[in-house]
Parts: C-alpha cells; sequence; structure tokens
C-alpha cells in the first residue's frame, strides 16, 4: 500500500487563523471581518451610498474616545431610501474597534442651513434606525433668525418627541460645538482642524476590505492545497512519483505567486495609509486612520506568518516525495542490476570447461576475461548502487529499513561474481598449466621421434657414427627433465580440481606416449652402444691346403668329408666371421624396421600439426564471425546507434552480410564440434567434411550476395557507424574485410585437406579425404560457376529449368547455317566470335562477355545472353581438322554449326567429355524408354528402307508416310523421342570401330553468315549414310539381296534385321543375323553394299570422333541402336 506524503496534524498548523473575537453582537474589528460566520458589508457593496456622502466617519473621537459620525448639510435627506440609510449606518457603525464602539458614538448633525421640519425629521430618523450605542447627539441647529426662532419654540413644545436613550443637544453655533468635541476632532466645515478627504476614506476601505478578502482567500487556498498534499499517496515507481513531485511542484508555485501578490497588495496599502505623514510631519493621524494601519499591518504579519508555516510544510513534504522518488530509483535500480549480476552468476556457473587443449584453454581464458570486462561494467553499477543506498541511510531517509537490506545483497552478490571469477580463473590457470605441461611433453616426445627418424641408419653401422648418434640422444634425454611428465600420481593431485574424464584420459596418453618415446630411445641407445662398443675386422677367406690339391684334383666325397674334419679348426676361423656378418644383417634389419616405425610417427606428428592448424584456425574464424555479428549486424538494429547510420545503409543488413549468421550457426554449433571429435584421429577429419557436405552449400548463397554487398558497402563505408563500431571492437581492420572472411575460410580447407592428405597414404581415412577434398574442389567450382551464373543478362526464361550448370568458360567460335534444303560451302571469312558458353543438362548458352569498370566486385564481367541449343538436339564432333583446340557442336542434324576454339587442348577435351557424358546419358535414357515400349508390342513393326533423303521400306507405304508427314531429318531424334527421355550412349571402349567419323571443319577462319555453311568433307557421311570403311558395330536392316554366296559366308536377304557385332582380321565384320538367328563373317565390302545407307541408331563411335542423337526411328515403338559387344 503505498506510504502517505505527510501527517494530518502538521499539514493545519500553517493556515490556523485567529478567532473571532468576542464582544458586543454584530461589532467587529476590521481585519476580523473576513472571519465572521454572516459576510458583513463591505465599501465595495455600497460604495454608490457611500459616494453620497450623507454621513461619513471622520475619525474624529469625543473626550473619552467616542467614535463621532457626521450628518452634515444634505438636502436630500429625507429622499435617502431607508435600505441605504441602514446599510450605511450598519456599516460606518462596523469600523471602529470594539473597544471604542462599546463606549458609545457621539452623532454631529448639521441642520444650519436647513428648517427645522426637516431637523426633527432626520433627528427622529436617525435615533429610530441608528444600529450601534450612543453617547451623545449634537445638532446644529438652523442659522436663519426665523427658522431658529422656530427651532427654539418648537423644541420646548415637543421635547418629548425627542426622549432618547442619550441626550440631544441642540446647538447654535459651532463655537457650542468646540464645546462638547475638540476642534481637533472635527472636520473643517465644523471649524475644526481635521484632515478628512471622503473619497480618499472610502478608496482605502475598499482596498483594505479588498486585501482582507484576498488575504483569507489566500489562506483557504493554502488550506486545499495543503489538505491535498497530506492526502497525498506516495507512487510505487519512479515515473509516477516524478510526475507527482512535478505537479506538486507547480501547483506549490502557483500558491506562492498569489502569496507573494497579496503581500504586494498590502504592502502598497500600507505605503498609501502613511503616505500623508510622509509628506509632511506635521500631519496628525486620526485614530481610525491609526486603525486603518493597524489592520493592514496585521494582516501582513499573518500573511508573513503564513508564508512561513508553508514554506516550512512544503520543505518536508518535497524531502519526502525526493526521498520517495531517490527510492524508486534505488529500486528501480536495484532491480535491473540484481537481474543482472544472476544472470552473470548463471553464465559463471555453467562456465564449467576446462579446456582440451593449450589453444583452447587459452581461448577460454580470453572468454573469460572479456565477459569479465563486459560484466565489470554491471559490477561497478551494483557497487555504486549499494553506495548510493549508504547515502541514502546516512541522509535518514525514512525508508532506512527497505534499503539496508538491499544494500547488503548487492555487496553479497558482487563479492559472490568476484569470487567465482577469481575461482574461474584459477581452474583455468591450473588447466593451462596442466596444459603447457602436456605440451611441453608432447612437443619434446615429437622432437625426439623426429630425432630418431633423422639419424640415418647406414652411417650409424660405423663406430664414429653411433657414437655421434649416441651423443645426440643422450644430450636430448637430458632436456626431458624439464620437459617431460615426472611422477603421474604427483599429476593427480596437484591438479585433481580440474581432472575430469577426457583430461584424465588425455594425460595418461601423453604420459604413455612419453613413455614409449623413452623405450624407443632405450632401443636406439642400447643399439648403438653396441655398435660403438664392436671391433670390427675385415674377414679373410682361407685357402685349402696344398696337400689336399695335390692329392686329388677332384677329390671324391670322402676326401672332402676328410678335409672337412681335419680343418675343423679352420672351419670355426670361417664360421666366426660369418656369424658377425649374419648379426649385423639381423640387426641392420631391426633398424629398418624400426626407422619404419618412426617414420609413422612423424607423419602422425604431422597430421597432427595439420589437425591443430585446422582446429586453431576453425575457432579464430568462429571467433571472428561472432565478432561481425554482435559489433556490426547487431548494432544496427541499436536504437541508440540510429543516428549513425547513413540513409542508404538503413533496412539493407541482410545485403551487407549475407547469410553470415546462417554459417556462423553452423561452424560453431556443429562443424567446429565435429572437427573437436577427430583430435585424436586427424586422419578421419574426411568423414567430418563428407557427412556435412550438403550444409556447405551456403557459401553458394554467400558468395552470390558478395557482389551486392561489396557494391553497398563501397557506397557507405565512409559511414560514423562502421567507424563507431570499429572502435569499439579496437579492430585494426575495417568490416570488409571481415565480410571476405567466409570467401577465404572456404578456400583454405582444400588446402589443408591437401596437407593432411599427403601425410595420410595409408592411412584408414585416406579414401575419406581424398572424396572430401575432390567434394570441397567441386563447391568451389559451383560457387565460381553460380557467380558467373547471376551475372547472365537478357535471358528471357528461368536458369534453373536448364538444370545443372555442368562447366562454363570463354571460346572463339565460328558459325555455320544451312539455307533451308540447299548447302553453301563456302568459307566463313570473318574473324571469329569471343562467346562465353554455359553448359547445362538440358542446354548450351552462348553469352558475349562484357567487362565492367569498377573496384573490387564490381569489376566482375556481366554475360549477355545471344542463344541457346537445346541438348536433346545436339551433335558433337571432337576433332577439327588442322587445330587441336576445336570441336564442333551441331544442331538438328547439321543445320547450325559451330566450331569452338578451346584456350588450351586440355579445356577442349574436359568439355568434349562433359558433353559426351550429357549425350551418352541421354541416349541411355532413350534405349531405356524404347526397351521399354517395345515389350509391351506384340510384334515388332517392320522397318522402313533406306533411301538418299527418307528411310523407306517396301510394301509398308504407311510407315514412309508418316515420316514423310513429319517433315524431320530420318535421323534426327526429333519428333520419336521427347525431351524426357533423355538417350544415354553405351559404355566407352566395349566392341566400337576405330574408324574415324570426324567431319573435318577447314582450317580457315573465315566469316560467318546465315546462308552460309562450312564445306563438309563427307557428303554420305552427313546424309546419314554409311560408306566404305565407315562400318560401326550396331543393327542394321538389309536392302540388297547377297548375290555371292559362299559356303563360309553369311547368306543375308532384303529386310532381314542384322547386328554387326565386331570387326575381325583382313577386313572381315562378325555379324549376327537377328532374323535367321545366324551367324557369321562378312566381307567389309560386300556388307557396305548389302547396308547401304542404312543408319544404325546412333553414328558414336569408339574413337569419341563424332556424338549425335540421331536414330532410325521409324515407329515410336521401335528404336534401333547399335548395341556394344
Amino acid at each position: 500500500m503505498a506510504e502517505k506524503a505527510t501527517s494530518r496534524g502538521p499539514a493545519r498548523r500553517f493556515w490556523s487563523l485567529p478567532r473571532k473575537r468576542r464582544g458586543a453582537p454584530g461589532r467587529h474589528k476590521p481585519d476580523e471581518i473576513m472571519h465572521q460566520d454572516i459576510v458583513p458589508l463591505c465599501a465595495a457593496d455600497i460604495q454608490e451610498q457611500l459616494k453620497k456622502r450623507f454621513a461619513y466617519l471622520s475619525g474624529g473621537r469625543g473626550q473619552d474616545g467616542s467614535p463621532v459620525i457626521t450628518f452634515p448639510d444634505y438636502p436630500a435627506f429625507s429622499e435617502i431610501p431607508d435600505k441605504e440609510f441602514q446599510n450605511v449606518m450598519t456599516y460606518l457603525t462596523s469600523i471602529p474597534s470594539l473597544q471604542d464602539a462599546g463606549i458609545g458614538f457621539i452623532l454631529v448633525i448639521d441642520r444650519r442651513q436647513d428648517r427645522w421640519t426637516s431637523v426633527k425629521a432626520s433627528v427622529l430618523r436617525i435615533a429610530a434606525s441608528f444600529p450601534a450605542n450612543l453617547q451623545l447627539v449634537l445638532v446644529l441647529r438652523p442659522t436663519g433668525f426665523f427658522q431658529r426662532t422656530l427651532s427654539d419654540i418648537a423644541f420646548k413644545f415637543n421635547r418629548d418627541d425627542f426622549k432618547m436613550k442619550v441626550p440631544v443637544m441642540m446647538l447654535s453655533s459651532v463655537p457650542e460645538l468646540h464645546g462638547y468635541i475638540d476642534k481637533s476632532q472635527l472636520t473643517e466645515d465644523l471649524g475644526g482642524t481635521l484632515d478628512y478627504c471622503h473619497s480618499r476614506w472610502l478608496c482605502h476601505r475598499t482596498a483594505i476590505e479588498s486585501f482582507a478578502l484576498m488575504v483569507k482567500q489566500t489562506a483557504q487556498m493554502l488550506q486545499t492545497f495543503g489538505t491535498e498534499l497530506a492526502e497525498t499517496e506516495l507512487p510505487n515507481d519512479v515515473q509516477s512519483t516524478s510526475l507527482v513531485l512535478s505537479v506538486h511542484t507547480e501547483k506549490k508555485a502557483k500558491a506562492k505567486e498569489d502569496l507573494q501578490l497579496a503581500l504586494k497588495e498590502g504592502n502598497g496599502i500600507l505605503e498609501s495609509l502613511r503616505e500623508p505623514l510622509a509628506e509632511s510631519t506635521s500631519h496628525s493621524v486620526n485614530q481610525d486612520q491609526l486603525d486603518n494601519q493597524a489592520t493592514v499591518q496585521r494582516l501582513l504579519a499573518q500573511l508573513n506568518e503564513t508564508e512561513a508555516a508553508f514554506d516550512e510544510f512544503w520543505a518536508k513534504h518535497q524531502q519526502k516525495l525526493e526521498q520517495c522518488l531517490q527510492l524508486r530509483h534505488f529500486e528501480q535500480g536495484f532491480r535491473e542490476v540484481k537481474t543482472t549480476l544472476d544472470s552473470m552468476s548463471q553464465k559463471i556457473a555453467a562456465f564449467t570447461d576446462v579446456g582440451n587443449s593449450l589453444a583452447h584453454v587459452q581461448h577460454l581464458l580470453k572468454d573469460l576475461t572479456s565477459f569479465e570486462e563486459k560484466s565489470s561494467v554491471a559490477v561497478d553499477r551494483a557497487r555504486a548502487l549499494s553506495l548510493e543506498g549508504q547515502q541514502l541511510i546516512e541522509n535518514k531517509h525514512y525508508a532506512v529499513d527497505s534499503i539496508h537490506p538491499k544494500c547488503e545483497e548487492l555487496q553479497h552478490l558482487c563479492d559472490h561474481f568476484a569470487t567465482e571469477i577469481t575461482r574461474r580463473r584459477g581452474l583455468l590457470s591450473k588447466s593451462l598449466e596442466l596444459h603447457s605441461l602436456l605440451e611441453m611433453s608432447m612437443k619434446w616426445c615429437d622432437e625426439g621421434i623426429f630425432l630418431l627418424a633423422s639419424q640415418p641408419v647406414d652411417k650409424c653401422q660405423s663406430q664414429d657414427g653411433a657414437e655421434a648418434a649416441l651423443q645426440e640422444i643422450e644430450k636430448f634425454l637430458e632436456t626431458g627433465a624439464e620437459n617431460k611428465i615426472q611422477e603421474l600420481n604427483k599429476i593427480y593431485k596437484e591438479y585433481e580440481c580440474i581432472l575430469n574424464q577426457d583430461l584424465l584420459e588425455h594425460v595418461q596418453k601423453v604420459f604413455q606416449k612419453q613413455e614409449s618415446t623413452e623405450e624407443m630411445f632405450h632401443r636406439r641407445q642400447a643399439s648403438l652402444k653396441k655398435l660403438a662398443a664392436k671391433q670390427t675386422r675385415p674377414v679373410q677367406p682361407v685357402a685349402p691346403r696344398p696337400e689336399a690339391l695335390t692329392k686329388s684334383p677332384s677329390p671324391s666325397p670322402g676326401s672332402w668329408r676328410s678335409s672337412e674334419g681335419s680343418s675343423s679348426e679352420g672351419g670355426a676361423l670361417r664360421r666366426g666371421p660369418y656369424r658377425r656378418a649374419k648379426s649385423e644383417m639381423s640387426e641392420s634389419r631391426q633398424g629398418r624396421t624400426s626407422s619404419t616405425g618412426d617414420e609413422e610417427e612423424s607423419l602422425a606428428i604431422l597430421r597432427r600439426h595439420v589437425m591443430n592448424e585446422l582446429l586453431d584456425t576453425e575457432r579464430a574464424y568462429v571467433e571472428e564471425l561472432l565478432c561481425v555479428l554482435e559489433g556490426y549486424a547487431a548494432e544496427m538494429d541499436n536504437p541508440l546507434m540510429a543516428h549513425l547510420i547513413s540513409t542508404g545503409l538503413q533496412n539493407k543488413k541482410s545485403i551487407l552480410f549475407g547469410n553470415m549468421e546462417e554459417i556462423y550457426h553452423f561452424h560453431n554449433r556443429i562443424f567446429l564440434r565435429d572437427l573437436e571429435s577427430c583430435i585424436d584421429c586427424p586422419e578421419l577429419v574426411g568423414r567430418c567434411f563428407l557427412e556435412r557436405m550438403e550444409e556447405f552449400q551456403i557459401y553458394e548463397k554467400y558468395c552470390q550476395n558478395k557482389p551486392r554487398s561489396e557494391s553497398l558497402w563501397r557506397q557507405c563505408s565512409d559511414c560514423p557507424f562502421f567507424q563507431e563500431c570499429q572502435k569499439k571492437l579496437d579492430h585494426k581492420l575495417s568490416l570488409d574485410s571481415y565480410l571476405l572472411k567466409p570467401v577465404q575460410r572456404i578456400t583454405k580447407y582444400q588446402l589443408l585437406l591437401k596437407e593432411m592428405l599427403k601425410y595420410s597414404k595409408n592411412c584408414e581415412g585416406a579414401e575419406d579425404l581424398q572424396e572430401a577434398l575432390s567434394s570441397i574442389l567441386g563447391i568451389l567450382k559451383a560457387v565460381n560457376d553460380s557467380m558467373h551464373l547471376i551475372a547472365i543478362t537478357g535471358y528471357d526464361g528461368n536458369l534453373s529449368d536448364l538444370g545443372k550448370l555442368l562447366m562454363q568458360g570463354s571460346f572463339s567460335v565460328w558459325t555455320d547455317h544451312k539455307k533451308g534444303h540447299t548447302k553453301v560451302k563456302e568459307l566463313a571469312r570473318f574473324k571469329p566470335m569471343q562467346r562465353h558458353l554455359f553448359l547445362h543438362e538440358k542446354a548450351v548458352l552462348f553469352c558475349k562477355k562484357r567487362e565492367e569498370n569498377g573496384e573490387g566486385y564490381e569489376k566482375a564481367p556481366s554475360y549477355s545472353y545471344k542463344q541457346s541449343l537445346n541438348m536433346t538436339a545436339v551433335g558433337i564432333t571432337e576433332n577439327v581438322k588442322g587445330d587441336a583446340k576445336k570441336f564442333e557442336i551441331w544442331y538438328n542434324a547439321r543445320e547450325e554449326v559451330y566450331i569452338i576454339q578451346a584456350p588450351t587442348p586440355e579445356i577442349k577435351a574436359a568439355w568434349v567429355n562433359e558433353i559426351r557424358k550429357v549425350l551418352t546419358s541421354q541416349l541411355q535414357a532413350c534405349r531405356e524408354a524404347s526397351q521399354h515400349r517395345a515389350l509391351e508390342q506384340s510384334h515388332s513393326l517392320p522397318l522402313p528402307a533406306p533411301s538418299s533423303t527418307s528411310p523407306t521400306k517396301g510394301g509398308n507405304s504407311r510407315n514412309v508416310k508418316k515420316l514423310e508427314d513429319r517433315k524431320t531429318d530420318p535421323l534426327s531424334l526429333e519428333g520419336y523421342v521427347s525431351s524426357s527421355s533423355l538417350p544415354k550412349p553405351p559404355e566407352k571402349g566395349k566392341g566400337w570401330s576405330k574408324t574415324s567419323h570426324s567431319l573435318e571443319a577447314p582450317e580457315e577462319d573465315g566469316g560467318w553468315s546465315s546462308a552460309e555453311e562450312l564445306i563438309n568433307s563427307s557428303d554420305a557421311e552427313e546424309d546419314g549414310g554409311l560408306g566404305p570403311g565407315k562400318l560401326v558395330p550396331g543393327k542394321y536392316t538389309v536392302v540388297m539381296d547377297d548375290e555371292k554366296e559362299g559356303p563360309d559366308t553369311l547368306a543375308m536377304r532384303t529386310g532381314d534385321m542384322v547386328e554387326v557385332v565386331e570387326e575381325g582380321a583382313e577386313g572381315l565384320w562378325y555379324v549376327r543375323d537377328l532374323t535367321s538367328s545366324k551367324e557369321g563373317w562378312v566381307p567389309a565390302s560386300s556388307l557396305s553394299t548389302l547396308l547401304g545407307k542404312s543408319s544404325s541408331a546412333q553414328c558414336l563411335s569408339s574413337s569419341g570422333k563424332t556424338y549425335c542423337a540421331r536414330q532410325l526411328c521409324p515407329e515410336p515403338a521401335k528404336i534401333l541402336s547399335p548395341e556394344p559387344v
């Protein structure tokens, strides 16, 4: 529940005013007008009546201090309404103080210029309606002789009519009046010296009464405001408290302003009252003037007292509101800081990793330092907030009981966080110390293995070489005391606080490696000591005794035995060096075996080095990406940085950074962990790449966006936003260098994989490494190709409909077109066109390359689309006479021929092979479709007989009609096979003929025109027929009978379906007659005559010279193709 601003008791104090004095009914002091229950008359209310001046209070006093009211000579006195007369009398009698009014009033009635009848009426009227006590009535009777005489007589005879509670004195002259009232108390018209101005008196009375009313209203206003302040409930939040304080301060300022206005007016009235005395020191001041001054002074004193009380009350109220605002600020800051510290504590509690390598621990320490630096802001704020709370307590804040516990909690949270940071740093320092020790031990082992591997075995066979190698080993072993692990149990005890299961296994592995290294050294040391200690002697052959040689030139076995027996001592001498040599050979083999093991260990070390480099660079790469995303990309959405972002950069974060965030999440959450799992088996890292190859496709999207990003950067690189971010990150390089990191990283992988593969030739994961390298290179090629593909302009269709982009490159191109059905064989005489070709699965695009001016990615060329060829109607000729870099692409049965010249023969071969793959895949698809349709038919359709223009068949004009109606080339695939069933040629190298089917193009360069066609060296080939020596394996239709039948030859008849299997010796071909199921050898010349111009289904030769998708397909259900043997 909200607190009260102030208590009601003190709040009342400043507006309490003196209560009404007790006295005669209806009589009050002038300064107590505002305290009457019934609102009294004010001069302002009867101002017009007072201005008539038929009666006035001059301020004179009688001898006993009685107030004097003068009724001057007023001819129309009788005409004054009773109400007006009563109001004036009531007002005039209310002006003197209660004490003076209690004595009684003296009335001076001046009727010197009037008649007796009027005097009588006036006196009676005054006596009848006078509202206050009367002490004496003095009447100046008329001065005229007749009226004076009449008044004397009438007064005597009518004395009873004037009987009043007070005496009525009839005076004949002014001097008589002076006998009753001193001249100083009478105005000049009555012969006195009293200074009286009725208009001035009226003005003063109006001002005094107005001021009194203002004082009363001011007091009431302060009372209302004080009540409001006292009853105000203190809000529970900063904003509401600030609003209340602002509103109350504004109201207080308004109240003070009204108070100052009242004081100013009161002081002005007081100065006006004192003005006559200031002008003349001899001026006498009457009692009423003195009472007026006293009244104004009392009112001013009350205002000053009220102001002082209000200021005191406001100071307390304002202090409480300000303390409330301080408390709300403190509470709000406490909530924010506590939330931040709790979050930081949770993070540091979850920060349990002690690292798995020296680099990893260093990275964790760096992260911890960075985390501590970032957290220091919150910790400093918490400590500052605690000090602020202590200051509030010292300043006697009203909510000490609420502030003190929060200060203690803040201090506890800060101390706890600092303790956790210190503990965490201590653990990481221990881990760093342990990993440094392990690293030194592993380095010592690696250096030792390198030393053993570098000692040549052949040189160690000599005594000097062995001694030198032994000295190297002993010298190296001396360094082990500083670099290797001495006692494993001591390590366990000293680093128990950080030894988790993984780290424990790592320590054990390092120690085992250290022991195995020492064992290798001891073995090598023992071997070298033996070699160094040997006394090598030359092996001397022992000659046989001369007696044995003279006895028998060719001794018998028995003699040999006796000789051996008699020379046993010599044999022993001979066996000694032999055994030593055998021992040395055995040791040499052991040395070679040891050398092989050392070499394998060296390769393992090299693999580990490559793996460490891969991991270190990967971690640095991930950290750089995170730095860019947090330091630049996230800051673009920060409202505090919005004023630094230029208009051209707004809402373009996706263009500038592309899919960098997606790349970061892939590497940070997935790929880095995969790599860390291979740290013990670096040769298996290829599997990590293969398993994540699909995810690596995200780099293609990033690279495709890179030109747009580069362009945007160049436009906005001088934006203050980038400079501010770079300053915060303390980067030496600008953002564009970091935006290039993903492009550099994807190209770095293939270099690291090549290095790893070089040291893993005989390892388990060598195949995976090779496949991973090929896949990464494929991704790089796809990325590079896609960068060119997005630069194509002018293509109306969707490039994705053309299938996968297989190859792209720049070539010189000559074109050749037919004019209708006539052939124009003229050389093109103009220079070749420079075209950039894009080979897709379904089409090949011809574009013109246009270089762009600019820098960076803006220099990348663009490609203007010119034309495209559908791969279902494309054929190729691999070799063009006279130039090993040229090949042909022709379209629609050579209606359009394009001679392509590659930059190098290797590029040409790559393109020809890729196009061959596309065409063969089309042929295979077509064959499978035809076989499927043939199985669905109950019988085969007869084949048309070949002719020079279109295929025909005797007795079947319907098929010919169908072909003529189609008006297509009978050897073209179009019209028979849909684009969905693309043909695929048979496997290369199985039974294809070695004869050339190439179409040799002329060597001369020339122009190109749609009406011109390059000369073809083989008309028969162009027509689709078979000439001598042009046979290829496949299925054919016999077009004429074999008139030269022989006993050893195969007889064939017109219409038979035959299969040419393979070419034999002496110009013979082995042929299988599919109609009669007979087989045999047929001379090539006879076979060419019998088959005539009948075409096989494909003109694809094994030499790869000419490829097309032409087929002899008289019916869609039957497609013939050369079957490979």
